[in-house]
């Protein structure tokens, strides 16, 4: 057996750093928490060469004493714990001690620093922790690290970096979380001498989000604002029509720390359940603020992970906060203003010479279209009030004549006197007018999200009895998940009976459906439960958005106006109808003024 030997201690320093310092953005984190813990009210980050040729972090915090110096370079000297019961409630960034003394080892430090008190300051220069100058020096007040030639003396270390590109956005993410972290700071981000952003310190959340994230980003969010149970959360989230493919856009802060927490992150997307698009993630900047004794930031050498004494009321707390916020703050999405239409003909030629372009043109005469006449709708609207009438809908051809007649206004008179009836678009977009808006509703969307806000408000279960009772074949486990949750089942109208042999007897299925779809609406519901949450209320929601979409009429379906108007009038009056259940818009609406923008009756 090899002889047991303690290490060198610039080896063991070489190790220990490799704890701390992964890339240079560990470098920038560790250094930019400490002057935050100094008090600054401004930092400026500047790199080249992605971090790893140079760095420096200016701040202007309370400086550090000249006697104490080179102690702060040791390892395990810090200012911030004194006592073991210090570690039950870390107030600071910072609190190992470690971090100086493991960058000095694989690099190059100058530091300069001054206290506010003192006529001079301190030049302190440190090579891969060997003292090389300390002596006083002019500098001004607060404390400025500059760091060269990351990893000279540890060439495996280098080996591991990526390009500089690479390692330069990954300091900008750190320092972006910073400006978000505390916006009462004003942080200032050179990479190569150039300014990527500057924030103002005015202690707005806002006011960083606009300038770190940019305008588009933060057009889009409504503001949370909530306490329960002694946890506050404040911030900002996305509105659902602005959820993203990834994500990449949620940032998280615990008591001013940048945490990765897989309870905020999940209480976030199931708050957004059935509002956001399917694939869709929402973005956001939200800080949490907890007890310090009721969560452990010592848990991982870099504290972005954290580790909390009650997962439950933290969930809690962001769930509801966001809830509530999209609930408040969320609006109808609107049709973005685009550029003026321009119509090239008449931009290019004269009227003149666009008639006679006209004329000299050939007709060309089409055939007459073979039009199919689409489905009808023969489920109930309006709480089983009325049904479709089973009328043949005559195709509508436009007569081959130079003048059009108009359509005949509809005599149905509308359910809501402040909507006018306009029309239908391709079978499947309701078209209404009401004030100075009009609005394109589809119909199905809106539909199938009535019918799902029915179901979650309904206290008895709606069911209906087959006279056939129909046998499901699953598979095993969608077999054992209907088991799993037959109480659920029956909740939302399902009667279901074991059959052996992972079929199942369906003998009752919710009021809204018909039978035909009874085996395809189960399976999707036993996949929608195993896919889901384990909160029962989720479980639930699940269940009643595979029965919303089966129960709701489809696009291109045949429906009276007095149908449409119905449809128009729920969603019009009920702001919980603004998505269907896939988190799909059930309506666009268009200002009076953007139609004449695009006419160019206004500029």
């Amino acid at each position: 057996m090899p002889k047991i030997s303690v290490l060198p201690k610039q080896l063991a320093e070489l190790i220990a750093a490799g704890e701390v310092v992964e890339r240079p953005a560990s470098v920038i984190k560790e250094l930019t928490e400490n002057s935050i813990d100094a008090g600054a009210t401004a930092i400026t980050v500047e790199i080249k060469g992605g971090g790893i040729l140079f760095m420096r972090v200016t701040d202007n915090g309370c400086g550090i004493k000249k006697e104490e110096v080179k102690t702060a370079f040791l390892r395990h000297a810090t200012s911030k714990i004194v006592r073991e019961s210090d570690l039950d409630s870390i107030a600071t960034l910072g609190f190992r001690g470690e971090a100086l003394a493991a960058i000095c080892a694989v690099s190059k430090v100058e530091l300069l620093t001054r206290r506010e008190e003192d006529e001079l300051g301190t030049c302190y220069k440190i090579e891969g922790g060997n003292e090389t100058f300390f002596d006083e020096s002019g500098c001004a007040f607060g404390t400025t690290f500059i760091v060269r030639d990351l990893f000279y003396n540890t060439p495996a270390r280098m080996k591991f970096l990526h390009k500089d590109v690479y390692e330069g956005n990954v300091i900008a993410d750190v320092v972006e979380k910073i400006a978000l972290s505390h916006p009462e700071i004003a942080v200032k981000f050179i990479r190569d001498s150039k300014t990527v952003f500057a924030t103002n310190g005015d202690g707005k959340l806002s006011s960083a989000v606009y300038t770190v994230l940019g305008r588009e980003i933060a057009s889009g969010f409504i503001e949370v604002n909530n306490e329960l149970e002694n946890i506050k959360v404040t911030g900002f989230v996305c509105k659902p029509i602005y959820c993203r493919p990834k994500r990449n856009a949620q940032y998280f802060f615990l008591n001013g720390r940048s945490v990765k927490s897989v309870t905020a992150a999940q209480a976030l997307e199931v708050a957004y359940k059935n509002s956001a698009m399917v694939g869709k993630f929402p973005s956001c900047v939200l800080h949490i603020e907890v007890p310090f004794d009721s969560v452990d930031v010592n848990v991982h050498p870099t504290k972005t992970q954290v580790r909390f004494s009650n997962e439950k009321p933290v969930f809690e707390a962001v769930y509801v906060a966001v809830k509530n916020a999209i609930e408040k703050g969320d609006t109808r999405p609107q049709f973005t203003e685009k550029k003026q239409l321009k119509f090239s003909a008449f931009q290019r030629m004269t009227a003149e010479d666009y008639r006679q372009s006209v004329i000299t043109e050939p007709v060309v005469v089409a055939e007459k279209p073979q039009i199919k006449e689409p489905p009808k709708f023969s489920g109930v609207l309006n709480d089983f009030s009325f049904v479709r009438e089973e009328k043949k809908e005559e195709p509508q051809i436009i007569p081959e004549t130079k003048q059009q007649e108009l359509p005949k206004e509809t005599t149905e008179k509308p359910i809501n006197n402040d909507i006018r009836y306009v029309g239908e678009a391709f079978k499947t977009y309701i078209i209404v007018e009401k004030g100075d808006s009009i609005f394109f509703i589809d119909k199905h969307a809106a539909h199938e999200r009535i019918i799902f806000e029915k179901l979650k408000k309904s206290e008895v279960p709606q069911s209906q009895a087959l006279l056939l009772p129909v046998t499901v074949k699953l598979d095993a486990e969608q077999y054992n998940t209907v088991l799993q949750n037959n109480e659920l089942l029956l909740k939302s109208g399902f009667e279901i009976e074991d059959f052996g042999n992972m079929n199942v007897i369906v003998r009752a299925i919710p009021a809204t459906l018909t039978g035909e779809d009874t085996a395809n609406v189960l399976v999707e519901a036993a996949d929608g439960l195993k896919n889901g949450i384990g909160v029962t209320s989720e479980r639930l929601d699940n269940i009643y958005h595979t029965v919303a979409c089966k129960a709701a009429i489809k696009a291109g379906f045949v429906t009276s106006t007095k149908e449409q108007l119905y449809l128009a009038e729920q969603v019009l009056s009920n702001n919980d109808i603004m998505y269907c259940p896939h988190g799909r818009p059930v309506a666009y609406e268009m200002k009076r003024r953007d139609f004449e923008k695009q006419f160019g009756r206004i500029q």
